[in-house]
């Protein structure tokens, strides 16, 4: 599965790349790559060649891991839709009933 980039980025992770290891000047480097030379120096100096994830550091849910756990395999096993699944765990699981 590749990258998802965003709609206005100018650079890839194989230019990010290029940047880091790239001994020209950042105003060599800005005008090759048509870029601003903030963006340049940003990326030199940056120890990775991909953005930082977007969204919540810690994913917050009202289920407890085991229940999540449950949840997943149950509907592994009996390839429900979700609609299905929830219908039929809702009895099991009564925390399900307040999520909305």
């Amino acid at each position: 599965m590749g990258n998802i980039l965003h709609s206005n980025a100018k650079t890839t992770p194989a230019i990010r790349k290029e940047i880091q290891e790239s001994k020209s000047s950042i105003a060599v480097l800005a005008k090759r790559y048509n870029l601003n030379p903030k963006t340049v120096a940003k990326w030199r100096k940056a120890s990775r060649v991909v953005d930082n994830r977007s969204g919540p550091k810690i994913p917050k849910s009202v289920l407890s891991t085991t229940e999540q756990a449950v949840i997943c395999e149950f509907r592994r096993v009996t390839k429900l839709p979700l609609d299905d699944c929830f219908i039929s765990l809702k009895d099991k699981i009564p925390v399900l009933v307040h999520i909305e």
